[in-house]
C-alpha cells in the first residue's frame, strides 16, 4: 500500500473545518460587527470543509478506477 497524501490533506482540511465551521455558527455574533456582519469563521469553515472533502473524493474515485 502506497502513502498517499491526498488523504491526510483531506482529513486534516476536513475537521478544521468543521471545527471552524461550528465556533462560527455557534460563537458570538457581537464578534463579527467588525467584518461587515458576515460570519468569516462559518464561511471558510465550509470551505475547508468542501475541500477536505474533494479532496478525499478525489483520492476514493481514483482508487476505484484502479
Amino acid at each position: 500500500m502506497q502513502f498517499d497524501l491526498r488523504i491526510a490533506i483531506g482529513a486534516l482540511f476536513t475537521v478544521y473545518g468543521v471545527l471552524l465551521a461550528l465556533y462560527g455558527a455557534l460563537g458570538d455574533k457581537v464578534q463579527y460587527a467588525r467584518s461587515l456582519g458576515f460570519n468569516v469563521n462559518l464561511i471558510w469553515g465550509v470551505v475547508l470543509l468542501v475541500f477536505g472533502l474533494c479532496m478525499l473524493l478525489v483520492r476514493r474515485r481514483e482508487r476505484k478506477n484502479s
